[in-house]
């Protein structure tokens, strides 16, 4: 392959290493991929991980999976799209297209599945070289900015409510209401649903209704299962946060066949109690992002009803800045790296 030009992108060289910008080579996409340039890069909890590198990292390493930008060069066999088109990229970067999970359209699942800046460098940078099927078309009407997060955070929390099965008119619960929830509360509204937020500290109500959210339930104040369940409980409870601790708890909350779905997690195990599951047919399951064609069905969605995420915008060149403030806690909601030279 050939070099075309240069572009700036932020590199973890070694082990534990601090994030650095560089200018690297850039070069011609191969046969099946794109080379897409960026404008916008969201910073995910997922990226920490990533961005710390361990010792079983192949260097150097480009964090970033939450792109948006345009089409600037295409490779051999690349059909559909062409130069100048808008596009999005999220966790889900390509898969093989010939296992049983590629051919029932269920992809992400694919054993070959790719991940930006996992299977080869990520979107904190100026430009990404991505598989062609991991393309996301941003509609006309939503800027890169709004659209960089919807390629995972957006994408996962619409498949997470749109494919639970709540019945019309039902009640979903929102754990958490940080970079996940947020998007969470908004497209659980928009499909109709009861929403009912459950957040630290009584401040954030104002902001959860403004979303959508029809009630408000201080996790400090009282147990997020039991306060869900006095005030009739819910179909379906999404849990956004990055702590598995509370599940067993908010458990309580559940209806009757009702569901509990984990999009946020860490390390840790849950302990729950089997026999009221059974008893009650509940469900506790997990859910993982979307395909591209989901992608641009929630960005499709969003735009349609009015849901965007809450940003802030940070130089790209401050990746390294913007993992401590992710780590702190600090952002409200989605930290997104700009890197246009004219900011």
């Amino acid at each position: 392959m050939s070099v075309t030009s240069t572009a700036v992108t932020i590199r973890v060289t070694e082990p534990g290493g601090p994030l650095v910008p560089e200018r690297v080579a850039i070069s011609t996409p191969g046969r099946g991929w794109v080379r897409v340039a960026i404008a916008a890069s969201g910073v995910c909890n997922a990226d920490i991980g990533t961005a710390q590198a361990g010792g079983g990292a192949h260097f150097p390493v480009t964090p970033g999976h939450e792109i948006a930008g345009v089409v600037a060069e295409l490779g051999e066999g690349v059909k559909g799209w062409s130069a100048g088109d808008r596009v999005a990229v999220g966790w889900f970067g390509g898969s093989c297209g010939h296992c049983d999970f590629c051919r029932r359209g269920d992809v992400v699942h694919c054993a070959e599945r790719k991940v930006p800046g996992l299977s080869y460098p990520g979107g904190w940078a100026e430009a990404v070289t991505v598989p062609a099927d991991a393309l996301a078309r941003i509609p006309d009407g939503m800027n890169l900015f709004d659209a960089a997060p919807m390629g995972c955070a957006g994408v996962t929390t619409f498949n997470a409510v749109r494919h639970a099965n709540v019945p019309t008119g039902g009640r979903v619960a929102v754990f958490g209401l940080g970079g996940l929830g947020h998007l969470a509360v908004q497209f659980a509204a928009a499909m109709g649903y009861d929403v009912v937020a459950l957040a630290r500290g009584p401040e954030r109500e104002n902001l959860a209704r403004k979303l959508g959210a029809h009630h408000y339930i201080d996790s400090t104040a009282a147990l997020p299962g039991a306060a869900l369940r006095e005030i009739g409980g819910a179909d379906l409870i999404i849990s956004t946060v990055p702590n598995t601790a509370p599940v067993a708890e908010l458990i309580t909350g559940l209806r009757i066949h009702g569901r509990l779905t984990l999009i946020g997690v860490d390390g840790g195990s849950i302990d729950v109690p089997a026999a009221k599951l059974v008893m009650n047919s509940q469900v506790l399951t997990g859910h993982l992002t979307g395909s591209a064609l989901d992608i641009e069905e929630t960005m499709r969605f969003a735009l349609l009803h009015g849901i965007r995420p809450m940003i802030e915008r940070m130089p790209l060149e401050e990746a390294g800045e913007a993992v401590e403030r992710l780590k702190a806690g600090k952002p409200r909601f989605r930290l997104i790296l700009d890197t246009r030279s004219d900011r």
